[in-house]
């Protein structure tokens, strides 16, 4: 096993366009980090450089403590899967896993000895006769991964191995490969534009967009604390609520405007994020997330001062909860997520959407004026010129 360290990885095609810029990440050994963007944001490139299938322009890559630069692919010691399996569709699963051991000319004993284990850290044992015709898409999967893990290699590159499943075996894919990687310790660098699979699998995730890393941390730290607007609006399912606001004087403290409304904020919500005092008397952009917006009917307790007026646009019943869809008298902001609906006013109006992720107790019912109470301490800002998040005065943007 190694570590992986891209240093400054730049790739820029001949016509002048440049795909990825000055990435650096370091995969530690035996980690598992997620590079997740949306279409055409650079991640399967920078997947292909480490691989060697595409050349490295400028910065540097190392895996152990070797540079591999211009090291040819099959000397780089890494082992890929793919999303199309790319199987022998002729061959039984016991040949398509010993396939590259039997090219590198291992010893037969040994051969059916890795390809045998990797059968029952896969559960393909009793497949091992069969061929790729008649195995399901997820079975199928778990034999490319067989094919990668006989080798030993220092390290695994994915590249969206899960993006032809169908939604269920998704799910449980997920759950067999981060299994299958704490299990066997390989350093993994996993490539993926589901927000939801790098969330759920990643020790780490990065996320990257226009080929510029935006934020590298653990899951929990990218969608409690964004760096920026675009994090704040790509993690996260259904997304963060993004809309203008105004930062005011409130009764002696500090509130935020909702179109109309204005809510205070909570001395702990000022705490955390001391910077945003600066802001008092300017615009800002603020973010909440669905589950911070409730049917104010369910909290009586709930302060006055943190309630909004919506109207019910749309209510999705999906049992354990309901997620509503709101309109509000303010103007939504985009994150700048390519492969997202931009939520814009109706008409040019200052009309916009919100959605809510309400309990199952509601009772909301579609056109009805309603209350919404709304988390203040959980709200984010955002800075209105730069989208850089507003923390305190020393927090560190990209």
């Amino acid at each position: 096993m190694a570590d992986v360290v891209l240093d400054k990885l730049t790739k820029r095609y001949p016509n002048g366009f440049q795909a990825v810029t000055d990435l650096s990440l370091e995969i530690e050994d035996g980690e598992f980090l997620v590079l997740v963007g949306p279409s055409g944001c650079g991640k399967s490139t920078a997947l292909r450089m480490i691989a060697g299938l595409e050349t490295i322009s400028g910065g540097e890559l190392r895996i152990g403590d070797r540079v591999v630069n211009t090291v040819a692919p099959k000397d780089r010691d890494i082992a890929m899967v793919f999303q199309n399996y790319a199987l022998y569709p002729h061959m039984t699963v016991f040949d398509n896993i010993a396939f590259a051991l039997k090219l590198a000319k291992v010893p037969k004993d040994e051969i059916a000895t890795r390809v045998q284990e990797a059968a029952r850290v896969l559960e393909l044992s009793s497949y091992l006769d069969r061929k790729p015709g008649l195995l399901s898409g997820g079975q199928r999967q778990r034999v490319a991964m067989g094919r990668a893990i006989v080798r030993q290699p220092k390290a695994f590159l994915m590249d969206e191995p899960l993006s032809n499943l169908d939604a269920k075996l998704r799910v449980q894919m997920r759950a067999e490969i981060a299994r299958i990687q704490k299990d066997l310790g390989v350093t993994t660098f996993y490539v993926t534009h589901d927000q939801v699979e790098a969330m759920t699998m990643g020790d780490r995730v990065a996320v990257i967009k226009d080929g510029i890393l935006q934020q590298v941390d653990s899951p929990q730290t990218l969608y409690d604390r964004p760096n920026n607007l675009f994090v704040a609006g790509f993690i996260g399912s259904p997304a963060m609520n993004l809309f203008e606001s105004q930062v005011v004087e409130a009764d002696g403290g500090v509130g935020v405007t909702v179109g109309s409304t204005t809510l205070r904020l909570p001395d702990a919500a000022l705490s955390a994020r001391p910077a945003l005092r600066a802001h008092v008397g300017g615009s800002v952009v603020a973010g909440i997330r669905p589950e911070d917006l409730e049917d104010a009917t369910l909290q009586p307790d709930h302060p006055a001062d943190q309630l909004v007026s919506a109207t019910v646009e749309l209510v999705e019943a999906l049992g354990s909860e309901l997620v509503v869809h709101l309109g509000l008298d303010l103007r939504t902001v985009a994150s700048g997520d390519p492969d997202a609906l931009d939520a814009v006013g109706l008409a040019g109006e200052a009309r916009g959407i919100v959605v809510g992720r309400f309990s199952p107790r509601s009772r909301v019912r579609l056109a009805e004026e309603i209350q919404v109470a709304v988390d203040a301490e959980r709200l984010q800002f955002f800075d209105a010129t730069d989208g850089h998040a507003i923390w305190s005065e020393t927090a560190a943007v990209p």
